[in-house]
């Protein structure tokens, strides 16, 4: 999946505690290298970053410090490297030994995917102490956790309940045509089989979250059993105004309405202080569905049984709980573990209230994982072009098998088409330098619905004799930017409004034509040609040791799209099994990320 995009309120000064960039690591699971890239060709995920907050003591203390690092939810960071600035510049001992207490901005579901293997994660989310936005990850965690320590302390170090953000002037427009209406209750937020909404409701994925799962489980627990198509039909309205990261609903509701009712975004109330703060020309009102809401909790977790560490972390649990932590936190939007907020943060000219909103009860694993895998279904009305390289590389043996990268990749592929509805359509381009005349790729097999029949054979079987057929290129290289956009140019002239339109991209190598369009000139094309009202993303995986990723973040971020990288091609089938368990599986993969 995301770094929650809010956090740039907070970017910090020079003589503030420095930000670095995180390098990006993968939790091994289990599971074959072919088995598992059965599942690459299903994957839709976006991408997101990771902030750290990094603080040192003064020394004076005797013996090795002890390094405490603190992995917290993005929007919480911020503030709670002022606490742990301040703890450490204090000099708290264990043992006589300083405690030295780094804070990284970490999303909660890399930590908690991390923590499972159920999905891929991005950035280093090893850590002592976890502060996730919400309980709900804790309680995934708990069930799927193997052999590694999380200890729930009990304590919840902040507030910050779902509210439903609308833009302050389209809201003055519907209360001046006497529209306005009274409050909106998770029932009637979205349209049904059997009635419209008045919003046009923006949600950040739920896969990776806590708005996004909670946003459903409301909607479901508000319609009640026995209600399935209602709730598809909801499911589905959702859908349309899913954003892969808090940054796209931002800029979604920024933009204002569409043709479906008020715009609005399902958000925290301290996420809603950070999109006025950005926003202040053009802010947001909120308001609190009828019938209470679900409040995000940031619970304090233990990930270590060491006994030095768990002293060190209850030092800091205790700092993090104090009155200076307090007031900081509620200074920047958040309430205190007992609801209470400071007006001036949450002001009631932009619809916030003094008093906590009715809490709702967390919703169950087992819910959660339900309508998960519901929404990650119904995704699945895929439109998507494959392209894999076929370049001399690929005939390259994968260590540890007795298989090439051209074989892992074709027959893995293949294997994966059977995981698709039938009504899913699909296409399969290969590229390498010049193999259809000057072109550097040629079509294999057009899109069609894998259940089509052309020459008595069905489009899934078609495809599968095309990917376990390809053949390397005797030392072709790799036209690759050529490829993408004549792809990305193609799925866009035939652009369905009724599937989700993606490009997935096969391949171990960097571009190297020394003829085709250069990096630059791509990405400034894709950027101008890409349309967000149609979006074709491209989804990208390079393996190999000598793969340079940048180039493929920087189209995934022009086309909203993702890329992974890896410097083992064994690697990749389970990286995409994760992430395709969790689109079909509900709680079981990511969204997310790439890296």
């Amino acid at each position: 999946m995301a770094r929650h995009s809010g956090n740039r309120d907070h970017d910090r000064t020079a003589s503030e505690p420095r930000r670095r960039a995180g390098r990006n690591r993968r939790r091994r699971g289990r599971g074959g290298a072919v088995a598992a890239l059965s599942a690459a060709v299903a994957v839709v995920v976006a991408v997101a970053g990771v902030g750290f907050y990094v603080f040192g003591s003064s020394g004076t203390c005797g013996g090795r410090d002890i390094a405490l690092k603190v992995a917290a939810s993005p929007d919480i960071a911020p503030a709670l490297s002022g606490v742990a600035a301040r703890f450490n510049a204090e000099e708290h001992a264990v043992d006589d030994r300083c405690v030295t207490v780094e804070v990284r901005g970490v999303d909660s579901a890399d930590v908690a995917y991390g923590i499972t293997g159920a999905g891929p994660t991005m950035g280093d989310t090893d850590s002592q102490v976890w502060i996730p936005d919400s309980s709900l990850w804790t309680d995934i965690v708990s069930s799927d956790s193997g052999d590694a320590t999380v200890t729930d302390t009990g304590t919840s170090l902040a507030q910050s309940p779902l509210v439903l953000a609308t833009p302050q002037e389209e809201k003055k427009k519907e209360e001046d045509k006497g529209e306005g209406g009274a409050d909106p209750s998770w029932k009637t937020l979205v349209p049904t089989s059997s009635a419209a909404a008045a919003y046009d409701v923006r949600v950040v994925d739920p896969v990776r979250s806590s708005s996004g799962i909670a946003t459903l489980s409301l909607v479901s627990a508000a319609l009640g059993d026995g209600s399935e198509p209602q709730l598809i039909a909801a499911l589905q309205g959702l859908q349309k105004g899913s954003a892969a990261s808090e940054e796209d609903a931002f800029d979604a509701l920024e933009k204002g309405g569409g043709d479906s009712g008020m715009p609005a975004l399902v958000l925290s109330e301290q996420a809603a202080t950070r999109y006025n703060a950005e926003h202040d020309d053009a802010p947001a009102v909120v308001d609190y569905p009828n019938g209470g809401t679900y409040t995000l909790d940031y619970p304090y977790v233990l990930r270590t049984a060491d006994p030095l560490e768990s002293r060190a972390a209850e030092a800091f649990r205790a700092a993090a709980t104090g009155k200076d932590a307090v007031k900081e936190l509620t200074g920047e939007g958040f309430r205190d573990s007992e609801g209470a907020a400071d007006t001036r943060a949450l002001p009631a000219d932009m619809g916030f209230q003094e008093a906590p909103p009715k809490g709702l009860p967390t919703p169950s694993e087992k819910a959660v994982r339900s309508l998960t895998e519901t929404w990650n279904q119904l995704k699945l009305n895929t439109r998507m072009l494959t392209l894999v390289d076929i370049s001399g590389s690929m005939a390259e043996p994968v260590a540890g098998t007795p298989y090439t990268r051209m074989q892992v990749t074709s027959k893995a592929a293949a294997e994966g088409l059977g995981l698709f509805p039938e009504q899913a359509e699909i296409g399969l381009w290969e590229f390498s330098v010049r193999i259809n005349n000057d072109l550097d790729y040629r079509e294999t097999v057009p899109i069609r619905a894998l259940n089509d029949e052309v020459d008595g054979a069905s489009q899934k079987d078609t495809l599968g004799a095309a990917l376990t057929g390809a053949e390397p290129k005797p030392d072709g290289d790799t036209g690759l930017y050529d490829s993408i956009l004549a792809a990305h140019r193609e799925m866009s002239r035939t652009y369905k409004t009724d599937r989700v339109n993606t490009i997935l991209v096969l391949t171990d190598g960097n571009n190297d034509d020394p003829g085709s369009i250069s990096l630059k000139k791509l990405l400034a094309t894709l950027e101008e040609e890409f349309a967000p009202s149609r979006p074709v993303a491209v989804i990208s995986i390079a393996f190999g040791p000598d793969v340079d990723p940048e180039p493929l973040r920087k189209i995934a971020k022009a086309t909203r799209g993702a890329a992974y990288s890896t410097d083992d091609p064994s690697e990749i089938g389970e990286i995409f099994l994760k992430s395709f368990a969790l689109r079909i599986k509900g709680q079981g993969q990511g969204q997310g990320g790439g890296n």
